[in-house]
């Protein structure tokens, strides 16, 4: 249990709840205390009643504070509440708050049955709806007159959840950040309608397979007394990292938070409610999370207005194994919020959330290329699924008009000039980036241009250029962005666009092939290089997509280039696969983390000849191409 100084706050059904406090604050003394040592419940009103149109007038906060004779306001701390889960109890913020009590008023407490709380006698007492209350009333004890920030893990998480979605008690908090822990209604839904595929719900199940298990009499308890159970947990604990600072639990803590299971999951999963929120969310992601697929947790982007979505490197006790990461989000997130300033909401319809979830929600995504082309489209298909883009093509205007389009659906998106070959240009884009927008959580370096014709036929210059824009463009992006994300913590995504010609060779195509094997090959290298650091690395391969790349590709030894070029176009032409396809399945599948993706038909079936029939495929690179 934790040794620093707390006092107690008196839930609506009588347990005492121990709160802790760190960091400067303006707020009052405490309430004085009964006998017992209890403060009691702070209430504010209840949330303005709507209008005969069902609209909720805005909340209005208190007056800024009065200024002295100077113009100047005192100094004000946002206060941060941060919820505990299973089976931990306040103790496992430690690391974090050391973090940001720096400037901010910190605030943790012990769940009720968890630390130094009391525990209710009957199973009633850890329902969902008794424990967001208790959120609330602690809330309203360490800060009556301002709403709090809310940051919540594991079960912490679950049940701040369930408060910041219930209309009685959400206009009480500015923003929450959840680690590890869905709401459960939404989760049900997920369960049942696998908007993100059978397989991912499948993954979960295997994942929650913990929970039959905690959900048995006496098995559990027996599990906890016996020390098996904290043996498993502690190899557990591990991964991902494993935690810097050591747990502070007591038994206590493992036995009565069993009833947080037995009291909520068949009930919430059985009858899963439509639950949504009007709070700003972020969902932080551990990349190891040995409990939580990514796709539960991006699918609150469904449920909530103001979503956002950020993976890190860690496990599912992040909180305490890498807390620079989680506190660098929720400082930032905080900030965010307190300006004032407009946020990126997405502009979707309700059919366009329930289908993409939130798994892109909040990011920013730089691309290369983005003027035109698989580029283009996927800089808008990213948009429609929440993220900001920056459009960057050595087309000014092009660019432009992407990003242009782009702040029509998530606003917030920004456009530069930039020659991908020219690796100065490349890393004054970076620090622009990270500038404006902090580390990007995805860069696609997808600039290239085509060649075609025998390769003994092609000019020096056009050799030259095709090598700077395909391989060396995805170079310099790499290592101008590569870094920034790896010091951040981790949990971003590198995309490189290289093509079926990678592993399908063709002897009309060597130059251009032997760029984009160097990319698949250097992609593959990157991502063996760089998945300790916690950042993935994916390479796209397109096959036939009618992009327009034939209308400026370079042409040799095919004849005449203007009728060459009309041949290949008209062979795309009737392939029939669009960019907006292409870059639909991309985002589709950048969600899983693959280390390749095909995108056509041919894409895939020559990937699987490459590895199953290599003589096939030297076979195909002899024959002339039907142009």
């Amino acid at each position: 249990m934790s040794t620093r100084p707390h006092r107690y706050a008196t839930a609506t059904d009588g347990q005492r709840l121990a709160v802790y406090s760190a960091g400067p604050t303006r707020l009052p003394p405490p309430p004085s205390t009964d006998a017992s040592g209890a403060v009691p419940p702070t209430r504010l009103p209840p949330p303005p009643s709507t209008d005969t149109s069902g609209a909720v007038p805005p909340t209005r906060l208190p007056p800024p504070p009065s200024t002295d004779t100077s113009g100047a306001v005192p100094p004000t701390r946002p206060t941060l509440l941060l919820v505990h889960g299973y089976p931990d109890n306040a103790t496992v913020w430690e690391a974090l708050v050391a973090d940001l009590a720096a400037d901010h008023h910190v605030v943790t407490y012990d769940v009720r049955g968890a630390g130094r709380s009391t525990a209710p006698d009957d199973r009633s007492g850890y329902l969902l709806d008794q424990l967001a209350d208790d959120l609330r009333t602690v809330a309203d004890t360490v800060s009556p007159d301002r709403p709090v920030h809310l940051v919540g893990h594991d079960w912490g998480s679950i049940q701040t959840w369930h408060a910041v979605t219930e209309p009685a008690h959400a206009h009480r908090f500015a923003s929450f950040t959840s680690i590890s822990g869905p709401d459960l209604d939404q989760a049900g839904h997920w369960l049942r309608k696998a908007p993100d595929g059978v397989r991912n719900v499948l993954r979960q199940a295997v994942r929650s397979s913990y929970i039959g298990f905690f959900s048995t009499p006496g098995l559990p308890e027996a599990a906890w007394l016996s020390g098996i159970g904290g043996a498993a947990l502690s190899a557990l604990e591990r991964v991902g990292g494993g935690p810097r600072v050591p747990a502070e639990r007591t038994v206590r803590d493992y036995l009565n938070g069993l009833e947080l299971y037995r009291a909520n999951m068949l009930r919430r999963f059985a009858r899963p409610a439509e639950r949504r929120t009007g709070v700003p969310v972020q969902v932080l992601a551990p990349t190891h999370d040995a409990f939580m697929v990514d796709q539960v947790q991006s699918n609150a982007g469904r449920w909530a207005d103001d979503f956002r979505f950020h993976r890190f490197k860690g496990g599912h006790w992040s909180v305490r194994s890498h807390p620079a990461p989680v506190a660098r989000r929720v400082r930032a997130f905080v900030r965010e919020i307190e300006s004032g300033a407009p946020r990126p909401v997405r502009n979707l319809t309700a059919q366009q959330a329930r289908r993409h979830g939130g798994a892109f929600a909040g990011q920013v995504a730089v691309i290369t290329g983005a003027g035109s082309g698989i580029g283009r489209c996927l800089a808008f298909e990213l948009a429609e699924r929440g993220a900001r883009i920056v459009a960057v093509d050595i087309d000014a205007p092009a660019a432009e008009r992407t990003a242009e389009l782009c702040s029509m659906i998530t606003p917030g998106s920004g456009a530069r000039r930039v020659d991908v070959t020219d690796s100065d240009a490349v890393n004054e884009l970076a620090a622009w980036v990270r500038d404006e927008y902090g580390v990007p959580d995805m860069v696609v370096n997808n600039a290239g241009i085509g060649v075609a014709g025998p390769f003994l036929e092609a000019g020096t210059e056009d050799l030259k250029r095709v090598v700077d824009i395909n391989l060396w463009g995805v170079i310099n992006g790499v290592r101008a962005f590569a870094p920034m994300m790896v010091e951040s913590g981790g949990g971003g995504r590198i995309v490189n666009t290289a093509s079926a010609a990678a592993y399908l060779p063709s002897r009309m195509y060597g130059a251009y092939s032997a760029t984009k094997a160097a990319v698949l090959g250097l992609s593959r290298s990157l991502r063996g290089e760089l998945a300790a650091q916690g950042v993935s690395v994916t390479a796209v391969c397109p096959g036939l997509v009618a992009t327009g790349i034939i209308t400026n590709a370079r042409v040799s030894g095919m004849g005449e280039v203007s009728r060459t070029k009309d041949r290949l176009n008209r062979l795309y032409r009737l392939r029939g696969y669009t960019p907006e396809k292409a870059a639909r399945r991309i985002a589709d599948a950048v969600e899983s983390d693959p280390e390749i993706v095909p995108v056509t038909g041919e894409a895939h079936i020559g990937l699987a000849l490459s590895r199953l029939s290599p003589a096939a495929i030297r076979g195909y690179a002899r024959l002339a191409p039907p142009v």
